[in-house]
């Protein structure tokens, strides 16, 4: 079972402002809770008990109210934003050896058991990094031509960028595009021989797929793409309906 999780809280939330120009975006809330909480929840509920959170922007905030939720977490600050990748890398240190979670701290997902699957499904063996994603059709809130393709042994491919091309959110019609939902099980292995200083993941998930070593998982609940304060107004209340219908026990 993995007991090790890093979540991604370093973000400035430009797309956010104004409302994150004096609230870090993982402390905005959503349906009565903040961000922040909603990720705590998730590994509570499969009692993942050694985290790692990162801070930039407004650190001090996130910081105390981490002090609130989960007080034995650690804290890895970043002077200089790292990115996803660089910020992981730098975090290391506090991560240990074994394969370990990370989530990004202002992702909203709902329903179905994730993350237990993505312990389920975990194969050291053929895997670098395991992603949850979800279909492009039901991605809520987003707009893009989604991330990866994926095969019928979860084998991921990149979708392709389309340069010059008036119809970029085409993709193949016979493929089903998927969208990263902000969640991984990643082995530190994947870091070896990374750079030093900011980089993204993208990087060393292309290194995973140049193996064959980077899979997807489908999650089999919902997300919503929650960037903007208009987001923001149109799914809290889709939000709030669906966790009234289907309560989540609290851990």
């Amino acid at each position: 079972m993995i007991k090790t999780a890093m979540i991604l809280a370093a973000g400035l939330g430009v797309r956010m402002r104004p409302l994150t120009n004096t609230c870090p975006k993982p402390l905005i809330k959503v349906a009565g809770k903040s961000m922040l909480a909603r990720t705590f929840d998730h590994l509570s509920r499969i009692q993942v008990s050694h985290i790692v959170v990162n801070t930039h922007y407004l650190a001090p905030l996130i910081q105390a109210e981490i002090r609130k939720i989960h007080p034995s977490a650690l804290i890895s600050h970043e002077e200089l934003l790292l990115e996803t990748g660089g910020g992981i890398k730098k975090a290391l240190p506090l991560l240990g050896t074994d394969p370990f979670l990370t989530l990004n701290g202002d992702s909203i997902w709902i329903g179905g058991n994730s993350l237990e699957a993505l312990q389920g499904t975990w194969d050291p063996l053929t895997m670098d990094a395991l992603l949850l994603l979800t279909p492009r059709s039901k991605a809520h809130g987003y707009e893009g031509r989604g991330n990866f393709f994926m095969d019928g042994k979860g084998r991921l491919s990149r979708v392709p960028s389309i340069k010059g091309s008036s119809h970029e959110d085409r993709v193949d019609d016979d493929k089903t595009s998927y969208v990263y939902i902000g969640v991984q099980l990643v082995t530190p292995n994947l870091f070896n021989d990374s750079p030093d200083g900011p980089f993204s993941m993208n990087l060393l998930w292309d290194k995973a797929l140049s193996q064959n070593r980077l899979y997807g998982y489908v999650h089999q609940g919902e997300w919503f793409h929650i960037s903007t304060p208009e987001d923001l107004q149109t799914y809290e209340p889709m939000i709030r309906r669906i966790e009234k219908s289907k309560p989540i026990k609290e851990p």
